[in-house]
């Protein structure tokens, strides 16, 4: 007889749809082994264990792959062409978003550093990260 799966805090939706209420992005951390990971789940995809802790993941990271697409989905219809992004989230974690205000595939490169920007639209939304001004 197996063991019973672990409830979840919360459903796949909720858990998204956060992204827009709170301006944060969520994901897991495994006590286990120390993964990081920004996709919901009930158990660690590296080492199986069930207790996972849900975490704020950093809102910055990296663009680790990248498309400009030009005949998007309804709900993107008027922002094409835009890109769709794999973030690499400094602390750990991979997330895919959108970025609106690339139009070409000239106006990102991989490994170029963004940043989340909570937004009224659906998804989760990058911008290229200006990094840290300067004061003085």
């Amino acid at each position: 007889m197996s063991e019973p799966l672990p409830s979840a805090p919360h459903t796949i939706d909720e858990f998204v749809r956060a992204y827009e209420d709170s301006g944060k992005l969520r994901g897991f951390r495994c006590p286990g082994c120390g993964l990081v990971t920004a996709t919901w789940g009930l158990a660690c995809s590296r080492c199986g264990a069930a207790d996972l802790v849900e975490t704020e993941l950093a809102p910055t990271g990296k663009v680790a792959a990248y498309t400009v697409l030009s005949v998007p989905g309804d709900e993107f219809l008027n922002d094409a062409p835009y890109a769709y992004v794999v973030v690499e989230l400094d602390g750990g974690g991979r997330v895919t978003g959108w970025m609106p205000t690339v139009r070409r595939e000239a106006d990102l490169a991989i490994g170029e550093r963004v940043r989340f920007v909570p937004s009224y639209k659906p998804g989760v939304q990058f911008a290229k990260d200006p990094g840290p001004t300067a004061t003085g």
